[in-house]
């Protein structure tokens, strides 16, 4: 199984918002033949918390255009580690910190990697 068009779609439009707001070192997986509950993993990095709120508000300004909203959010007090969930996506907003501390570039290595076609230098 692979990415729905609706999760991928999402998921460009995510990332695009992110490095809108100076996120940096964006990588999508497709999961969606290791999880059930989702299809795409997006990581993003930002160097701080104020960065983390910024494109998180980013992200959900633009998947709202799509007519789109997160079905769970965590994180978002802390500003360290958000994640929201859109069902067929995930997206995981980092302090650069937790970034190289949980490594889920090493977790999910082995999923195929979802090209964005960004230039994060904007």
């Amino acid at each position: 199984m692979t990415a729905t068009d609706r999760a991928l779609e999402l998921t460009r439009k995510a990332a695009e918002a992110a490095v809108d707001k100076l996120g940096t070192d964006l990588i999508a997986y497709d999961v969606s033949d290791q999880l059930a509950i989702t299809d795409v993993f997006l990581v993003i990095t930002a160097s701080n918390e104020r960065q983390v709120g910024a494109v998180v508000d980013g992200v959900e300004e633009a998947l709202r255009a799509l007519d789109a909203k997160p079905v769970r959010r965590e994180g978002d007090r802390e500003q360290r580690w958000v994640l929201l969930d859109y069902l067929d996506l995930v997206v995981h907003i980092q302090h650069s910190d937790e970034r190289k501390f949980y490594a889920l570039e090493r977790l999910w290595s082995d999923c195929p990697v979802i090209p964005l076609g960004l230039d994060e230098r904007r």
